[in-house]
């Protein structure tokens, strides 16, 4: 056993190499450990190190025992770098902590993160991290056991080759996901969640959190190195709107497919929505800002009246709400914290919309939740996120019921309002849109960057109003949509002037003509 030395103001801190086997006496079944008859023997063994650790909080003796190394070399320099951590900051590493452990006390000491990261880093602990690299000692973590933890997140809710099993680990992450299910109380949304295949993007967003968390170890001294910091993550195929064309509109008709993840309504599409929803839709007023004015849906459930100015026509953004805790939150980012102008129309809208809530509170009497905030529930209480995103889609759901109802199946509109339960004066807006392809509730707001970049805004005012960070990011994702929407416009002009004639055909070269003349002769 060779005896290290080193100091640390007048303190002697000790450390020592030694060997081990896991030989057994064959009379007492006892393993010999360092007392073994052939442990000086080459090769027999292997090298270990221990180190007078500072005293745990407790006051208590510490002696780790480190191992095991291949060579006396290897325990030796490792010993080195410990005894220096020590006697650098009096910290030393906890070789039997595991990765669930860290990352416990690295999430339990984030106390300074909104309510909605600090939801999302849990749910990126608790459905991968810790199933996938919990069971690991955290000075083992590789880079590789992170790029299998990846490689299995990619096979959920995907089919494996014929004859395959999951491998243990992929079991893992996948009964995770059903435990996580059972407690969650989100219905049929969480169903769609739990049944649909990982997203680079959404593995990028769990390695961010991973790489912050070992980044954090390696501050503490830890760890002497990120392992998740040169891992190679799944290409994210890059999402660039479209618009829905009417040839594209066409396609979606006959075959029921999008042609994109991220699809862009026409101001016609829009237009008709808005038709069709004006009437009767309780929150009209919020569907039509965020349809002008591209607020995110966190954002809009979080506006304050007393952010809101209607005579100025100026909305402050400067809270949000999440679906995991009512209380607010700050913006997404710093240029989340803006000032968004209004139309007068759009000012008309929640002038209206607030005449309606405070009847609504007149109603509610004693069982008003005084929120204080723009858009909320009938009795006052906060709306969540996700419900605004649930209520577009049945919107849009119940248009193209309508529409099938009458063109498919022959109803007429008084059978089709009866049976939806709504106004024959809905049923003919419905009617008179014409087709409603789908859209997210968060294409919206795609679609008004769009208004507004057709309509001539600069793209550093429409970039400012979205609360991008960087101009340059919104150019970069709609500058090829607004040539789209040109387009449809164009098309959709021609279309609405009634002509006799077909379209010329396509002129012939002057080489073809004479070659036919030629034949003729």
């Amino acid at each position: 056993m060779r005896l290290h030395k080193d100091f640390k103001g007048g303190d002697r801190l000790k450390g020592a190499v030694f060997k081990r086997c896991r030989c057994s006496n064959p009379e007492t079944g006892k393993r010999y450990d360092t007392n073994c008859p052939d442990i000086k023997k080459k090769g027999h063994g292997t090298w270990w190190f221990r180190y007078e650790a500072p005293p745990s909080a407790d006051g208590k003796r510490r002696r780790p025992r480190v191992g095991p190394f291949p060579s006396k070399v290897d325990a030796e320099r490792e010993l080195a770098k410990e005894l220096a951590k020590v006697g650098a900051d009096g910290h030393a590493s906890d070789h039997r902590m595991t990765v669930a452990q860290w990352l416990d006390r690295w999430i339990a000491g984030k106390v300074d993160l909104k309510s909605s990261t600090l939801s999302s880093y849990r749910e990126a602990v608790e459905l991968y991290h810790k199933p996938g690299l919990g069971h690991l000692r955290l000075v083992d973590l590789r880079a590789h056991h992170v790029s299998e933890l990846y490689a299995a997140m990619l096979q959920i809710n995907q089919p494996l080759p014929e004859g395959k099993r999951p491998s243990e680990l992929l079991r893992r992450l996948i009964d995770a996901r059903a435990d996580s299910a059972k407690k969650n109380k989100d219905g049929e949304a969480s169903r769609k969640k739990q049944t649909k295949p990982l997203s680079p993007a959404r593995i990028k967003r769990v390695h961010a959190v991973l790489s912050s968390a070992m980044g954090s170890a390696v501050k503490k001294k830890y760890l002497t190195h990120n392992p998740a910091e040169h891992v190679e993550l799944p290409r994210q195929p890059r999402r660039k709107p479209l618009v829905w064309t009417s040839a594209r509109v066409a396609r979606w008709e006959e075959n029921g497919k999008n042609p994109a993840p991220v699809m862009v309504w026409t101001p016609a599409h829009t237009g008709a929505f808005l038709d069709y929803i004006y009437e009767a839709e309780r929150l009209y007023a919020l569907f039509h800002l965020v349809a002008f004015r591209g607020l995110r849906r966190a954002e809009v459930a979080g506006i304050p009246w007393s952010d809101v100015d209607l005579d100025e026509g100026i909305l402050a953004i400067r809270e949000t709400r999440s679906d995991d805790d009512l209380e607010p939150d700050d913006t997404k980012s710093d240029a989340g914290d803006r000032a968004v102008t209004i139309d007068t129309t759009t000012a008309d809208h929640l002038r209206t919309w607030g005449t309606r809530q405070k009847a609504e509170r007149f109603a509610a009497g004693p069982a008003w939740v005084n929120s204080g905030l723009v858009f909320t529930r009938p009795d006052g209480s906060p709306l969540r996120p996700e419900w605004i995103s649930q209520r577009f889609e049945l919107l849009i759901t119940q248009y193209a019921a309508i529409r099938r109802r009458h063109e498919d199946d022959g109803w007429t509109i008084p059978q089709i309002a009866k049976r939806h339960r709504v106004s024959e004066v809905k049923v003919r807006a419905a009617l008179a849109g014409g087709p409603l392809p789908p859209i997210r509730f968060h294409d919206l707001r795609h679609g008004a960057a769009t208004l507004s970049l057709a309509a001539g805004v600069e793209m550093k005012v429409v970039s400012e109003t979205l609360g991008h960070a960087r101009s340059s990011f919104t150019a970069d994702v709609y500058a090829s949509v607004v040539p789209q929407v040109f387009k449809a416009a164009a098309e959709a002009a021609a279309a609405v002037v009634p002509r006799r004639v077909g379209p010329p055909s396509a002129p012939q070269s002057k080489t073809s003509g004479s070659l036919d003349r030629t034949r003729s002769r």
